[in-house]
């Protein structure tokens, strides 16, 4: 197969002599249909090569040809430019060729129009089309991986900016992706060429580094190479042994995290030896373990637990001739097939009956069913790409359900991933963990092996905390999911609050607002509902006292304007400390149950509480609109955080007495930090959870009582 941008001798015939061996003749009628086609869609269009256009998907079929994939793909891969570049529609491909393959062609299409304000919205956007696309037809991104790589073989025809922000995207996105799927040949020389385009000097140094180490190695592979074959041959085992080179891009990488020189990371000899069954499998190990001493700790049975993305394979790790360690990897030749073509090595598309089989497919639609939980539950396209990268980590842990089923997690994955990966509404009401039948921490990192247990309860829902240590996607937008569903609800229960608060000067409520007059105030604001509205009311992008103003007819708020000084039902916004996420207490005062207080509408963060006497109102008083009038509710469960300095001398133990006289009286010490001031006093600054005003001088006056206290004041920024 060509690479570069060589056109395949031949054109269409070499094309479908290519595949010939595997598709049936009236599909290579198909074939030429779909060529002749795209021909005349792309008509004179050029590459930037200088090349007629059509030469690329002629190129990217033949890719697709050499996974031998069935005709409608390799017609999708000879249309998947024309709905992007020529003036064909989608609806002509369905009736021309076959709804199948307009789906596949759009699948791949990037979006036409996207209001977006960056290239990366757009990039995010138009990936995000692209995976949807997948998850209804995982043929959509093998044409993608296709496409990709022929680009990537003809970088060097684009613009230095516009090389360096593909192979960026390629190595950080289609290369993960290849990985994911099990397509390691793919993956590999996506990596090769993105590596060769990002960083051109590093590749070329490397390079020839490598070149020049190798002429010591030959003879070192060469003699391991056949000690492991004669030893194979002895013991009657029939299996092919070959030396393997790390790629430039993952001798780089290995350089990169862990902070080593060439000659390091080159100390590494690799050999796979594949033979033609598992039970042999474990017989050759059996065999290079008694040829070498094994390095303990560094066996990896991938068969019996294969990897996220299908691999299967004997890894171990010996010591080797003139102390070198050797790495080998011992698989059937069915596994070796799986590990270097992926979800393509068992295509089973026959006359479109669209049926794949094998372990890697079935893992890549498992995969792909989390995508469209982590799309359901993302906000916008930049999230869901991050949740995306996030689960394209090519490392994996192997732990076990309390029945014994295997979850394979990224590495670092915690508890709470675990929750998420079982289920969402598991995740969503776990209270804890049991590790290998103990309790433990939600943030443990799980290990390989172990079996983690899951206590869920029906009242617990997911902490803010946890977006801390979750590392897997699905946790994470999981997470931030229900977090944005619950912020929604208490901005809309607080924007009401407030939209009542003002209409009832008015005496007014909500409810007494005509429909027509509210439809009418939506449609001004370009809004779609009363929730929206309440909504940003409770953030704080629209001031409750102007949309009050706005909904009540001109008459009715002259009259409400005479009569709202002295009017009754006009009531502060009661604070009762359990709001949620869209009442903040301003850290710059701290105020507290029994305070005067104020309140101030931030767009975003809803409404932010300050005490009266706040140095940092003044700044805030030039905005009128903005001021909301609150108070404490009668009743306040919640507890706060007060700083309170306590000067001390400095004595032994001191401090352990001023915390002790804390806990007598039930307060919670949040955090300590303590200034020596000239020797002989020391201040001690705690940070207390405290009710009301009440319990804060009664802790204060019992610390008083202590006769190593100088002073006690409560600290005020």
């Amino acid at each position: 197969m060509p690479h570069d941008g060589e056109v395949l001798p031949g054109g269409i015939d070499s094309l479908c002599v290519a595949v010939a061996s595997y598709l049936e003749p009236e599909f290579q009628s198909d074939i030429r249909r779909a060529y002749h086609f795209a021909a005349a869609a792309h008509g004179e269009q050029k590459r930037r090569s200088g090349e007629p256009y059509i030469t690329h998907p002629l190129a990217v079929a033949a890719i697709m040809a050499e996974m031998h994939m069935d005709h409608q793909c390799i017609m999708a891969a000879l249309l998947h430019d024309v709905l992007e570049d020529t003036g064909v529609s989608k609806a002509e491909l369905s009736q021309y060729f076959s709804e199948e393959v307009a789906e596949l062609v759009d699948g791949v299409s990037k979006l036409a129009q996207i209001n977006v304000t960056s290239r990366e919205h757009a990039q995010a956007e138009n990936l995000r089309k692209m995976l949807l696309a997948m998850t209804r037809d995982i043929r959509v991104i093998l044409l993608k991986l296709a496409d990709r790589l022929h680009n990537m073989r003809t970088l060097r025809y684009v613009a230095r900016e516009k090389q360096r922000r593909i192979a960026h995207e390629t190595l950080e996105i289609y290369a993960p992706i290849a990985n994911r799927l099990g397509m390691n040949s793919i993956r590999t020389e996506l990596q090769g060429l993105g590596f060769q385009a990002l960083y051109p000097l590093r590749h070329r140094v490397l390079e020839a580094a490598v070149k020049r180490a190798r002429g010591n190695r030959k003879e070192i592979v060469r003699g391991i190479q056949d000690s492991i074959a004669q030893r194979l041959a002895q013991e009657g085992l029939e299996g092919i042994v070959e030396g393997r080179e790390k790629s430039l891009y993952s001798l780089y990488v290995k350089m990169q995290d862990k902070h080593r020189s060439l000659s390091e990371v080159m100390d590494l000899y690799a050999f796979r030896i594949v033979v033609d069954s598992a039970d042999t499998c474990y017989r050759a190990l059996g065999i290079v373990h008694n040829l070498y001493k094994p390095v303990p700790g560094k066996f990896k049975d991938y068969i019996a637990i294969p990897k996220a993305n299908g691999y299967q394979s004997l890894h171990t790790v010996l010591f080797g001739p003139y102390g070198v360690p050797i790495e080998v990897q011992i698989r059937t030749h069915d596994m070796d097939r799986v590990a270097e073509a992926g979800i393509a090595a068992h295509w089973l598309y026959k006359s479109g009956s669209g049926r794949v089989s094998g372990s890697a497919q079935r893992r890549a639609r498992e995969w792909l069913k989390g995508l469209l939980e982590i799309q359901q539950d993302a906000g916008d396209s930049l999230e869901f790409l991050e949740n995306v990268k996030v689960d394209l980590f090519p490392d994996e842990v192997y732990v076990f359900t309390p029945k014994g089923k295997i979850m394979i997690l990224a590495r670092g994955a915690t508890a709470v991933d675990f929750a998420y990966a079982v289920h969402t509404d598991v995740g969503n009401h776990c209270v804890a963990a049991k590790i290998d039948r103990r309790l433990a921490p939600l943030s443990t990192p799980l290990e390989n092996g172990q079996n983690v247990e899951i206590i869920t309860a029906p009242t617990a829902r997911p902490n803010p905390s946890w977006l801390n240590f979750v590392v897997t996607g699905k946790a994470r937008a999981n997470i931030r999911h229900y977090l944005k569903n619950l912020k929604r609800e208490e901005s809309i229960q607080l924007g009401r609050r407030l939209l009542n608060k003002h209409l009832l000067s008015y005496s007014l409520t909500l409810d007494d607002i005509p429909p027509d007059r509210l439809q009418f105030l939506l449609k001004e604001f370009e809004l779609e509902s009363v929730d929206q509205l309440l909504e940003a009311i409770g953030l704080g992008n629209r001031p409750a006292l102007l949309v009050a103003r706005r909904l009540v007819p001109a008459l009715e708020e002259k009259e409400g304007e005479k009569k709202s000084g002295a009017d009754p039902t006009y009531r502060p916004l009661k604070i009762k400390g359990t709001e949620g996420m869209v009442v903040t207490f301003a850290k710059c005062c701290r105020p507290i149950p029994g305070d005067p207080i104020r309140g101030f509408v931030t767009a975003g963060r809803g409404v932010v509480i300050h005490t009266e006497r706040c140095k940092n109102l003044a700044e805030f008083r030039r905005r009128p609109e903005r001021w909301t009038e609150v108070e404490w509710a009668d009743e306040v469960q919640a507890e706060f955080p007060v700083e309170v300095r306590v000067d001390v001398e400095n004595r032994r133990g001191v401090l352990a007495t001023v915390a002790a006289a804390i806990s007598d009286t039930d307060t919670n010490i949040d955090n300590v930090s303590v200034n020596d001031r000239d020797g002989a006093i020391c201040s001690i600054l705690f940070t207390l959870e405290v009710r009301s005003r009440y319990q804060l001088a009664r802790l204060m006056r019992r610390i008083r009582a202590l006769d190593m206290v100088l002073r006690i004041v409560r600290s005020k920024h």
